[in-house]
């Protein structure tokens, strides 16, 4: 019997006590960049599919294809991120659109080519419920760091190192999932 069912071994559990990253979450549209070890295949997608010519995503791939050799500068790898502003989600007040990347360990504004930013960071340390609570309430009495003045910003997302997992919270609604929408969850 123990031949015919395949074992599954139980996944190491992270401990929560490890250092964490809280970034500005950004209300727009998952982007990414794929290039090739050889730089021969450059790829742009959203978060569930590759993009084209008739397939776009907000423009993301006509942006993309215009600033190709800028994004050539990322190297080689899967580089993911947010594209946001005019037209997209909350707008936060651009004219423009945006291309922020999450990987925040990694760049940085001064290493990054030019038209592309990273997620603001709010805050990188130990993680601790204080230091999301610090952040969420920080967005909510100053706006958006993303968009200076924006005074709507949709949340945060907590990368947890250790665990390499990103959770996120949002300051209105946190608590109804999406499926919901923002239908009443205790009708009486």
């Amino acid at each position: 019997m123990t031949e015919e069912i395949k074992f599954e071994e139980f996944r190491k559990i992270a401990r929560l006590n490890r250092p964490c990253v809280i970034t500005e979450k950004i209300d727009g549209t998952n982007a990414q960049v794929y290039i090739a070890d050889d730089f021969t295949t450059v790829l742009f997608g959203s978060r569930t599919r590759w993009l084209n010519e008739k397939e776009d995503n907000h423009g993301f791939y006509a942006w993309a294809n215009a600033h190709r050799e800028d994004l050539l500068k990322l190297g080689p790898g899967r580089h993911y991120g947010e594209w946001w502003g005019q037209g997209i989600q909350r707008k936060y007040g651009m004219k423009t659109k945006q291309f922020s990347l999450f990987n925040t360990n990694k760049w940085n504004l001064e290493t990054l080519p030019t038209n592309i930013g990273v997620v603001p960071v709010l805050y990188q340390g130990p993680f601790s419920t204080d230091a999301v609570t610090k952040a969420i309430d920080v967005l909510r009495s100053g706006g958006s760091f993303a968009a200076p003045g924006f005074m709507d910003p949709e949340g945060i997302v907590v990368y947890h190192v250790h665990a390499n997992q990103y959770f996120k919270v949002t300051l209105k609604d946190d608590e109804i999932p999406k499926s919901l929408g923002k239908r009443d969850t205790n009708p009486t």
